[in-house]
């Protein structure tokens, strides 16, 4: 592994407890991801019913997006460090899946309420950014798990 790219740091060093804490949250996003995609995918070889397929979608990645941002929150917070995740967590699309987050998580009068179609209005390159980021996060618990010869 390359140490420059990918190193845990903190003011308080991060130990591999709270480390293999964060993974936890982030295998719950991951399997919210692995659902959305199913339902994409069923959608394609069945046609499943316009309603039933919006509220499934809806559900799975707004879980995925909320899910996810609790593991940029820990990321944050254990002051952990990689470059790829880094460059990534600079984008204003981070503030964005805060507020999609919160949309999520607290009830909201408007189904069109601007914290998810904030979000959302851009489609197709913030569900990019979400996917690249996933895909770093889940490179760096590897990485992080082969290092340190912990099964995850």
């Amino acid at each position: 592994m390359d140490v420059k790219r990918c190193n845990v740091r903190n003011k308080a060093k991060a130990n591999d407890d709270e480390v293999l804490n964060l993974y936890k949250y982030f295998i719950w996003a991951d399997s919210m991801k692995t659902a959305y995609e199913n339902i994409l995918d069923r959608n394609i070889r069945e046609i499943i019913p316009i309603g039933k397929f919006e509220a499934e979608y809806n559900l799975f990645i707004s879980y995925w997006f909320g899910g996810l941002y609790v593991v940029i929150e820990g990321w944050q917070e254990l002051n952990l460090r990689d470059k790829e995740i880094d460059l990534l967590l600079k984008s204003p699309n981070v503030n964005l899946l805060r507020r999609y987050r919160n949309g999520v998580f607290h009830f909201q009068r408007d189904y069109f309420d601007e914290r998810f179609m904030g979000f959302l209005r851009d489609g197709v390159s913030r569900i990019e950014w979400v996917q690249v980021l996933h895909g770093e996060f889940e490179r760096f618990f590897v990485e992080w798990s082969q290092e340190r010869r912990v099964l995850i």
